[in-house]
């Protein structure tokens, strides 16, 4: 278990102190998919740098099973790296060795004999997928292929805990698609503790049992994933699980009654799901702003509507979503004050 204690972190610029980190507190059972996530500046990648003492906390602790890590002599944390590997966006490898060379060098490092260090390689880049390319250099790999590189040098000490630092920020679509399945399945397959820092959310939405949302520094909100992006309840986290349409919501004006409806794992059925709900209800809606994609068969987003007709017709249209299973719905209540609209809590 990662458990992280009031932790803090502040830098001086010649512009003067910046408290990167404050007074953070989380805890990261043994075996999970963890993600924290936030907007450049959040503090995300400061905070996965303390896990293993990159960077040294400010104020506060680091335990990991049971042990202080802020406490330990060089080392001892040197050894305790061996438990705590980490995978960067920009992959890291040495340009000048292969592939198998590349994920032999943690094991040069930590003294196993090279015949033992090249079985292990060889075994983790056919894990990765990369079996047939122990000769080959970096730069005659794509982008994924090197991140799956990396994957497999970081496997190669058998550490307990994996960190992604944006590790798939660099990649297209697809191959973030990839390598997140590559990511889980080495999770299932080997039980180890991921640790997921992106700013993207869909990256914690497909693969992240809890989430963390950082900003300034702070824990805005933790959770299940499936309960912070149903109904997040911070700011940040709104404007994160709902980056167009929260905006959206503020600007729009009229006298139409806001609905945001959130599908979390719902079936993609191919009839349409407004539509469907005006033949059936009698229900007018508009869809103000939409953002949802099909994952197999499951469709995950969120969808902002306007409901005509007064209450009476929202309280049918709440009902009538409301009994699909993976999707929430809430309304959106505006602010007269501010000619917007606000959440609804």
């Amino acid at each position: 278990m990662i458990e992280i204690q009031n932790l803090s972190k502040t830098f001086s610029t010649s512009d003067g102190k910046v408290e990167a980190l404050k007074n953070i507190s989380l805890t990261i059972p043994d075996g999970s998919v963890y993600g924290i996530i936030g907007m450049s500046g959040a503090g995300k990648s400061t905070l996965v740098r303390t896990i293993n003492m990159l960077e040294r906390p400010t104020d506060g602790k680091v335990i990991i099973d049971g042990v202080d890590m802020g406490q330990l002599s060089d080392a001892q944390l040197r050894e305790e790296r061996r438990n705590i590997t980490m995978i960067f966006q920009g992959f890291n490898l040495l340009m000048q060795r292969n592939c198998l060379k590349n994920v032999c060098f943690p094991l040069e490092l930590a003294g196993e004999k090279k015949a033992d260090a090249q079985k292990r390689a060889a075994e983790l880049l056919e894990l990765v997928g990369l079996g047939d390319k122990l000769k080959s250099y970096p730069a005659q790999l794509s982008g994924g292929q090197q991140q799956r590189v990396a994957i497999a040098r970081a496997l190669a000490t058998h550490p307990k805990i994996l960190l992604c630092d944006e590790a798939t920020s660099a990649l297209d679509p697809q191959t973030t698609q990839s390598i997140l399945s590559l990511i889980r399945d080495i999770h299932d397959k080997l039980g180890i503790t991921v640790i997921i820092i992106t700013h993207q959310m869909s990256v914690v939405e497909q693969i992240c049992t809890r989430v963390a949302i950082l900003d300034g520094g702070e824990v805005a909100e933790e959770g299940e994933v499936s309960r912070v992006f149903s109904s997040p309840k911070s700011e940040a986290a709104k404007r994160l699980v709902y980056p167009d349409g929260y905006e959206l919501a503020e600007a729009v004006s009229g006298n139409e009654l806001l609905l945001r409806v959130v599908f979390n794992g719902a079936d993609a059925a191919k009839t349409p799901l407004i539509a469907t709900m005006a033949l059936e209800c009698g229900i007018t809606a508009s869809i103000l702003g939409a953002s949802t994609r099909s994952l197999g068969d499951k469709a995950y987003g969120n969808m902002l509507l306007g409901i005509t007709g007064g209450r009476e017709q929202l309280a049918k249209a709440v009902e009538y979503l409301s009994r699909i299973p993976d999707v929430h719905v809430e309304e959106i209540v505006r602010n007269s004050n501010k000619g917007g609209a606000a959440e609804n809590e």
